[in-house]
């Protein structure tokens, strides 16, 4: 528990007693319990607001360098996967149809589905120079 950033005090705390960050960990704790070579993580960040997704990204970096271990890690979210990702593979109904190293995919999009799902990423409107 205390690899994953929860106190062995909350040890004997109902899941409701707990945080969405702190269920997650527990939720990592748990499946690394079984010294996994990989790890499946579905939507492991949605429900969760940035500054605790921050934390959570961190956090797998950081296992993923102690633990030798690898992720796949399934989201709708390309900002996050960007973040966590060496290498993303995008899907369209059910088929990867494009495969690639993460910044390669951002910067030179050859599917036209990778290339819509980039387009969707919302962005800051650009400001007027503070004077």
């Amino acid at each position: 528990m205390e690899e994953v950033g929860l106190p062995v005090s909350r040890r004997n705390n109902r899941p409701n007693e707990l945080s969405g960050g702190q269920r997650q960990r527990l939720a990592i704790a748990r499946a690394l319990a079984a010294d996994p070579k990989i790890l499946i993580l579905d939507e492991a960040l949605s429900g969760l607001d940035l500054p605790v997704q921050s934390q959570i990204i961190e956090l797998l970096r950081k296992l993923q360098n102690s633990l030798s271990i690898a992720y796949l890690f399934i989201t709708h979210d390309l900002r996050m996967a960007r973040r966590i990702s060496h290498k993303i593979a995008v899907m369209q109904a059910g088929r990867i149809v494009e495969y690639g190293p993460a910044l390669k995919l951002f910067t030179e999009p050859e599917h036209p589905q990778t290339r819509s799902l980039l387009k969707s990423i919302p962005q800051l409107p650009n400001r007027p120079a503070e004077v």
